[in-house]
């Protein structure tokens, strides 16, 4: 049995708790932890209501007592993005296993930092990319790496997605620079991590260009990326948070020489398009998975379950520390590229700080 702590009791949480509750056999909530007193007792009590497990909860303000308190195996992350690093880091430094919701930092290097110092304790890190979990995700993963698509062409993610001014105004940390970032980084890194992995290929360069057309923040709210990787593939990702009037659609699609796929649904969860050379449409059409009630979809169940047994059978998560660096590397070299207005070679690019940050964006 696997001691869990959540740090950070934001609106995630409880699909984190959903997360560690389906996984009851191997993993326990023991402790909370956030800087709002309100939203640690309704966290610690979702998990008491629906386990019936009265075992007691540890309810601490601040992360750096946690350890004080109670022996903590595993540490889920899912305070402000800018705060990932530092938290992060502690964890590892003093031997607990860690989960991070996206992005896994705000920095590359932080991201190395973090990637480096699991390595060096011998612990497991994981990048809260949950959608790789999916079934029609996992289906098309599978077909790939059999071959059943031949030669990879290119691939497009997609979020269509609005928020609202009431969004940001919610929590005024979103959209900032030191906390958050834009669209690419806050809404479009699930899709972003997705297409990379279905590349599975190194990248050559990424080019981007970005915009804030009408929200009040920092960032941007509309950004287009262009992948080019070193076998000649294509991925091309659009992320929009100014979707009138509601959200449209996340969708995922690989083409083929023999294939053509199309994942869309609340959260990449449907099979849209399934034409793969000698198989039938329709069975695949008819795959129903269920709607998921956010677009957090029901991942967390699945790549919980995934960390548990890397902790326990000492193997890499599927989606590591190097996963989530890369998701971050990519948005990160947009963002450059959208400064520069040039295409950012991959393997050159190292870091791209806060402050440089600020002067990329272009207000319409």
């Amino acid at each position: 049995m696997l001691n869990f702590a959540i740090i950070g009791c934001g609106r995630i949480a409880s699909k984190i708790v959903d997360g560690i509750i389906s996984n009851s056999e191997k993993a326990k909530l023991i402790a909370v932890c956030d800087i709002l007193e309100d939203k640690m007792k309704q966290i610690k009590n979702r998990y008491i209501e629906k386990t019936n497990i009265s075992n007691q909860i540890i309810e601490v303000s601040n992360y750096k007592e946690l350890l004080d308190k109670i022996k903590v195996d595993v540490a889920i992350i899912s305070t402000e993005s800018g705060y990932h690093e530092e938290i992060g880091l502690y964890f590892l430094e003093n031997g607990v296993n860690l989960i991070i919701e996206k992005p896994l930092a705000m920095s590359i290097e932080g991201a190395q930092k973090l990637v480096d110092t699991a390595k060096k304790n011998n612990l497991k890190l994981a990048a809260s990319h949950q959608n790789r979990f999916n079934y029609p995700i996992q289906l098309l993963k599978k077909a790939i790496k059999e071959n059943r698509l031949g030669k990879i062409f290119n691939g497009m993610a997609r979020i269509l997605w609005t928020r609202d001014d009431n969004y940001y105004v919610q929590a005024p940390w979103r959209g900032t620079w030191a906390l958050d970032g834009g669209t690419l980084m806050n809404q479009c890194i699930h899709n972003i991590d997705l297409i990379n992995w279905m590349m599975d290929d190194e990248i050559d360069t990424v080019y981007a260009q970005t915009s804030n057309y009408i929200r009040n923040i920092e960032a941007e709210d509309y950004g287009v990326i262009l992948i080019r990787y070193k076998s000649g593939k294509i991925a091309t990702i659009e992320g929009s948070a100014i979707i009138y009037p509601k959200n449209l659609e996340e969708t995922l699609t690989i083409t083929g020489e023999k294939g053509t796929v199309v994942i869309g649904g609340m959260a990449v969860n449907k099979i849209n398009t399934w034409r793969v050379e000698g198989e039938n449409e329709q069975e695949y059409l008819s795959i129903d998975c269920g709607d998921p009630n956010s677009v957090y979809g029901y991942g967390h169940e699945a790549l919980y379950k995934d960390f548990i047994e890397a902790v326990e059978e000492n193997k890499e998560p599927l989606v590591n520390g190097v996963a989530g660096l890369n998701a971050v590397k990519i948005i990160l070299a947009a963002y450059k590229s959208q400064k520069t207005g040039k295409a950012i070679k991959f393997d050159e690019f190292n870091e791209f700080s806060t402050n440089e940050m600020k002067e990329v964006n272009i207000k319409y």
